[in-house]
């Protein structure tokens, strides 16, 4: 414990907090292999540090955490870390008002850890979310370890009952459960009593003080009493098949025993068997061996003789192929250097041509782009042209309209000098002349002013219309100037963009013509050091060859006399066949005798094998028997 102590105060340190009196006051006097934290308020740093700690910790067996007001944070940084121990197997976690958080994090705890046996979570509040409480019994479902679990006094519900149901349904582990102090009622006790008869292992169920009816009570005790009937008849069959392996295990060691002396005796036989074979082999060896050196002399002459035939005709041949070659290679070079001579002139040809044309294909450009520009530049005056016509245009506009409001203004001064002509006359006239003068004047006057109104409305009418129609055709214009000299100066572009283009290929082209003559050198050289070497090497064969006709005329003469030799040799060895083969036969008739009786031990052997088979599936039989008519299924609950 006192590296643990170290290491979580480094731990505290290195996160930017101090470590903890109590909790070092208690890891200093706990006991090897418990830690003990019991009502300790544990903060959220001492919480990381231990949750690092944890699962690196391979003494500590039992961890309670009771009544050390845990907050959500930090119960899951401990849990976090307590899912990758493997040593741990007792939990306690009591009174820490764990809730949602909590209920997940216990979740994934129970789905990884493969070692925690005992958990207490009394005094908690699990339930009072069913989401993370069904987080948790899924946890409980996957878990395959868990043995011991207290939920006492967490506020579940008859929903999280369910939820614990089919979490009891899919577990094979858990025996002992505690659900006393909570909210299950009535339709959470059937939950749970409608899935104990899936659950084979769960032998002690508490659920006092959670307002079920006695009836459901009875039928879960009843429930676990088969439960526990079952255990003990499972440990007792266990026991009774335990001895009875051991009893099977003392009846093989003996008949192996047995076997095994049988063995040795076979083997004894079988090792003098071995060593008159290994005898006879040995001679039959010798002889043989004698007989093979003999036919590896003879073949290795014959074989001598094959190869110097062989080399003569290979050194023959090969002169032929040689000059073959040396004709061929100076007929492929001269074609080559015809072939390159013609592709050069190809080339140069080929790059000429594409030199004038790109250069007629520039000076039409160069043409075309001058022609381009001189029309931009007309348009471009046409435009300024068209720009101070408009511009005129609209002076002639405002110089028209003022005309018009000149003689509108005229109008009414004419209009207000006759009125005032009448007025005089009707002055001097009579009355009724007066009234009838006046009301012609008047008619007069009013159809006078109608019509200069109706010009003047018609002048400026008209004065808009002209005005619109030639602003239309002078935007249609200007619109028209602008599109030319956007294309004429795409079309500028295009023809650069060519130009570099041209440009570009020429001096691709030109080094192309650089490498293709580099590349001929080249090859010149490659044909001059080729010649060199094959004349080279056909005055190295023809001297090998003369050699080697003194060689062979040498080896032809002491091969006749190694003939005689093999002559005088091939006798004798068929004298020494003859005496082999009648050794031959003795050893065969004596193997033969030899197989009969060992294939007489090996039907023996069989024999026994199939009767200590046979007693062993006696012995099973037996067993199961016994087994299968056990009182498993008689035996009533305890009452």
């Amino acid at each position: 414990m006192e590296e643990f102590r170290r290491c979580y105060s480094r731990l505290c340190r290195e996160s930017g907090a101090e470590p903890q009196e109590a909790v070092l006051q208690q890891l200093h006097q706990l006991p090897r292999g418990r830690l003990d934290l019991a009502t300790q308020s544990l903060t959220v740093d001492t919480c990381r540090a231990l949750g690092k700690l944890l699962p690196r910790e391979t003494l500590c067996t039992e961890l309670v955490l009771s009544d050390c007001m845990l907050n959500e944070e930090g119960a899951t940084l401990l849990l976090r870390g307590l899912c990758a121990n493997t040593v741990l197997r007792f939990l306690d976690l009591k009174g820490n008002n764990l809730r949602a958080t909590g209920a997940e994090a216990l979740g994934k705890l129970l789905q990884q850890n493969k070692s925690i046996q005992s958990l207490t979570l009394e005094w908690n509040n699990l339930g009072t979310w069913d989401d993370a409480f069904a987080t948790f019994c899924g946890g409980l479902a996957a878990n395959g370890t868990l043995q011991k679990l207290d939920l006492r006094n967490n506020q579940i519900s008859h929903k999280g009952a369910e939820e614990l149901a089919l979490a009891l349904k899919g577990n094979a582990t858990l025996q002992q459960l505690d659900l006393r102090w909570n909210n299950i009622g009535l339709l959470g006790g059937r939950a749970l009593m409608n899935c104990l008869p899936n659950n084979r292992t769960l032998w002690r169920l508490d659920l006092a003080g959670n307002n079920i009816p006695g009836d459901v009570l009875r039928a879960v005790e009843q429930a676990m009493g088969h439960n526990q009937d079952r255990l003990t008849t499972l440990k007792e069959n266990h026991a009774r098949t335990h001895v009875l392996s051991r009893e099977v295990q003392h009846l093989r060691e003996e008949k192996s025993k047995q076997f095994l002396d049988l063995m040795e005796t076979i083997d004894k036989q079988r090792e003098e068997m071995v060593k008159t074979s290994r005898a006879s082999a040995a001679h039959i060896g010798q002889l043989q061996e004698a007989l093979n050196e003999r036919h590896s002399i003879i073949n290795a002459l014959k074989a001598k003789l094959q190869m110097t035939e062989a080399a003569l005709a290979l050194s023959e041949q090969k002169g032929q192929d040689l000059g073959e070659l040396l004709a061929t290679a100076e007929q492929e070079q001269l074609s080559l250097l015809q072939r390159q001579a013609k592709e050069r002139r190809l080339e140069q040809q080929e790059a000429a041509e594409r030199e004038s044309k790109f250069l007629r294909d520039l000076s039409a450009a160069n043409e075309k782009n001058l022609l381009l520009q001189n029309q931009v530049d007309e348009l471009e005056r046409k435009v300024k042209c068209q720009q101070e016509q408009l511009f005129q245009t609209r002076q002639e506009l405002t110089s028209m309209s003022a005309q018009l409001k000149m003689q509108a203004i005229q109008a009414e001064e004419r209009l207000d000098m006759e009125k005032r002509r009448s007025r005089q006359s009707l002055e001097d006239s009579e009355s009724l002349r007066i009234k009838e003068e006046l009301s012609r004047v008047k008619a007069a006057a009013l159809s006078e002013r109608g019509q200069a109104e109706e010009e003047l409305i018609k002048a400026k009418s008209q004065a808009r219309l002209e005005e619109q129609q030639r602003l239309a055709h002078l935007e249609d214009k200007l619109r028209l100037l602008v599109q030319a000299r956007d294309e004429a100066q795409g079309a500028c572009l295009q023809q650069k963009q060519a130009v570099v283009e041209a440009q570009t290929r020429a001096s691709q082209l030109g080094l192309q013509l650089e490498g293709l003559r580099r590349r001929l050198e080249e090859l010149q050289e490659d044909l001059s050091h080729k010649d060199q070497e094959r004349v080279a090497e056909v005055s190295r064969v023809r001297v090998e060859l003369q050699e080697q006709n003194g060689r062979l005329q040498a080896e032809l003469a002491a091969q006749e006399a190694l003939r005689e030799k093999v002559a005088a040799l091939e006798r004798q060895l068929k004298v020494m066949a003859s005496d082999h083969r009648e050794a031959l036969l003795d050893r065969e008739s004596e193997n033969a005798s030899l197989r009969e009786k060992l294939r007489l031990r090996e039907a023996e052997i069989a024999r026994i094998r199939d009767e200590e088979a046979q007693r062993a599936s006696f012995l099973q039989n037996a067993v199961l028997a016994y087994v299968q008519g056990s009182p498993v299924r008689n035996l009533s609950p305890p009452k």
